[in-house]
């Protein structure tokens, strides 16, 4: 199916197709916190990161307070918890404090909530007001559960314990040629004011332009990354940024987080069990200043956000941009590694069907990629629906990332999607790709 036929479908197909994507959203939520006993589930795994029966009962609240309430018009399922599930109230650190509903309360309060909000997305007539025009905030609260759920799964790479989650291995890479590809100079459409379920910061379309420019054709890989650490490149303070090296220097940091060394070589934690580091895989849990490091490391630069979204969705033969790298057809298994289908990145080569009209490869899933851009709005952004989706949060203190990462979901993983994360963070599931100047 391609994004025309999802704006184009019948209102009944269209609600059938919501379902299915609520329906998926909750499917993940239930194994990622259905693998845990309860005491895991209420327990705080890192200062970081929710403990995981928060965010199931802040998804459920999310879905009450737009679907039930809003949209629906109902009465509220537990009108008595908003403020405890409010994620502006209380920081990560302080939600073990609150008085949360223990997880068989949870799961009972979702599951409540979800059967009414079906109901009322079987009695919506999806057009007319803009929060509900061709499903919008059905989609928004998919979107939101799965976003959550790629939070929950950076909790269990957090947690301790014996692993609890499994998959099957990402497909092997063809041979590869880790070159650059060149990025005419001129303009192309950025974001998009078409797409029925893009959030407000994708909008509206507009045009951007850049100069000639080279971008890595694959992400940087850990086989690359291991070249860095092997010249001391987290000695060498000439390769850091200011800012970054009073991190370095605070965090202790020595190599990309989870990873660890032996007489043997090098390895890293995945969900509880310890495995080689893969040299083609995309190196994945750096920092912005360890991404920004390697690249002067290597005499290159992090790309822009405009250079990122150009090389995923420029098409020079047309002219145009396109929704997807690939084209316009939503995202599969054969062009992209997403869904937490494998619990790893793939290594590099291994969707030469995902690739761009340049030839870039592996720009959807794998592994977030930071850019050197602070998060800002496109002119004459509005905020919608509502300030704390985005607005709050613009500004020098973030740093785009664009992409997604193996553990997004398709419902999210559009080439205009923006990401956004202090430059320290580590635990989500990012990396990066270089670009220079021509």
């Amino acid at each position: 199916m391609t994004v025309t036929d999802t704006a184009e479908l019948s209102n009944e197909n269209l609600r059938a197709r919501l379902a299915q994507e609520l329906t998926a959203a909750r499917a993940r939520t239930a194994l990622l916190t259905e693998s845990v006993d309860d005491a895991d589930l209420a327990a705080q795994h890192s200062p970081l990161m929710s403990p995981l029966v928060w965010d199931l009962a802040h998804i459920g609240n999310q879905e009450e307070l737009w679907l039930v309430r809003d949209v629906g018009g109902r009465e509220p399922v537990r009108s008595d918890i908003d403020s405890l599930y409010d994620a502006f109230q209380h920081p990560r650190r302080s939600r073990p404090t609150l008085p949360l509903l223990d997880p068989a309360q949870s799961r009972q309060y979702v599951q409540q909530v979800r059967t009414k909000a079906l109901d009322v997305l079987d009695q919506a007539v999806l057009q007319g007001d803009p929060l509900i025009e061709r499903g919008f905030v059905f989609a928004m609260i998919a979107q939101h559960e799965q976003q959550h759920c790629e939070t929950m799964l950076a909790t269990h790479q957090l947690r301790s314990g014996p692993p609890v989650l499994s998959s099957a291995p990402p497909p092997a890479a063809a041979p590869v040629v880790a070159d650059e590809v060149i990025v005419p100079a001129g303009e192309f459409e950025m974001g998009t004011s078409t797409h029925p379920w893009a959030l407000d910061n994708e909008r509206q379309a507009h045009r951007a332009s850049t100069g000639t420019y080279a971008i890595d054709r694959y992400p940087t890989t850990n086989g690359e990354y291991l070249e860095f650490i092997a010249d001391d490149g987290y000695g060498r303070e000439e390769l850091w940024s200011a800012e970054g090296w009073r991190h370095h220097t605070k965090a202790g940091l020595t190599a990309p987080q989870f990873w660890e060394q032996d007489a043997s070589g090098w390895y890293r934690t995945e969900f509880g069990r310890v495995v080689p580091i893969d040299p083609a895989q995309p190196v994945v849990h750096v920092c912005y200043y360890e991404a920004q490091a390697y690249a002067r490391w290597r005499g290159k630069r992090l790309p822009t956000e405009i250079e990122w979204e150009k090389a995923a969705r420029f098409d020079p033969g047309s002219n145009t941009s396109r929704a997807y790298p690939w084209g316009h057809d939503e995202p599969d298994a054969t062009r992209a590694n997403l869904g937490q289908r494998h619990l790893a990145p793939a290594p590099i080569g291994a969707y030469p069907g995902g690739a761009s009209p340049l030839g870039v490869h592996q720009l959807i899933g794998d592994v977030w990629e930071w850019t050197s851009s602070d998060f800002v709005p496109y002119s004459g952004f509005r905020a919608y629906p509502y300030d704390e989706y985005s607005l709050v949060f613009f500004g020098s203190d973030y740093k785009v990332l664009r992409g997604g990462s193996f553990a997004t979901d398709p419902v999210v993983a559009r080439s205009t999607f923006r990401n956004w994360d202090y430059p320290i963070r580590r635990q989500i599931f990012s990396g990066f790709r270089l670009a220079r100047d021509l």
